[in-house]
């Protein structure tokens, strides 16, 4: 499917910076993706988890929007004057922790969560073709830190989301103690 210019540049991104957390992750042992550098810390196996779990939360969004707005006919198709997506609000400062929702596991087979993670982003090409085909400007869901996004923006963060936790997981395997193998 050929897809409008902000929406296949947004794929082409979310693509990217899942390759690069897939170069990091594969071909870690089960000793290294369960390693932490402190108690307050996630894994690699974690943080993993954690990406996947977040992603199909934003794939089930994308389904529960698109409904919603399709029983209320209020579904539009996407606009030819959209060429550029609102940016996201800042960041809110410092940390925050993750909702409950997308808390990670500890202890899963790292093998099954790449499979997991390459599946999921496999699905959420599915949400990201309905995305252009709609007006994502009306598709609106209140995030927990930055208030109220767009469908577009929910993706955007996804992308955004990927690079915090890839920088996150290469701090990981550079502290002292990380396991060779």
């Amino acid at each position: 499917m050929s897809l409008p210019k902000p929406v296949e540049t947004l794929w082409k991104e979310l693509e990217a910076v899942r390759a690069a957390v897939l170069r990091e992750v594969e071909g870690l042992g089960q000793r290294q993706a369960d390693w932490k550098p402190s108690a307050k810390d996630w894994s690699v196996g974690e943080i993993v988890d954690h990406l996947t779990v977040a992603e199909i939360a934003t794939g089930k969004l994308t389904t529960k929007l698109t409904k919603e707005a399709g029983a209320a006919g209020t579904l539009a198709p996407w606009p030819a004057d959209l060429t550029v997506f609102a940016p996201l609000p800042p960041d809110p400062p410092g940390p925050a922790d993750a909702p409950e929702a997308v808390r990670p596991s500890p202890g899963k087979v790292i093998g099954e969560l790449i499979a997991t993670m390459k599946a999921t982003r496999e699905r959420s090409r599915q949400s990201i073709e309905r995305l252009a085909t709609l007006d994502p400007r009306q598709l609106r869901f209140k995030h927990a830190h930055r208030g109220d996004l767009d469908l577009a923006q929910w993706w955007e963060l996804q992308r955004r989301h990927d690079a915090i936790h890839l920088a996150q997981i290469r701090d990981v395997k550079r502290a002292p103690g990380f396991p060779k193998a």
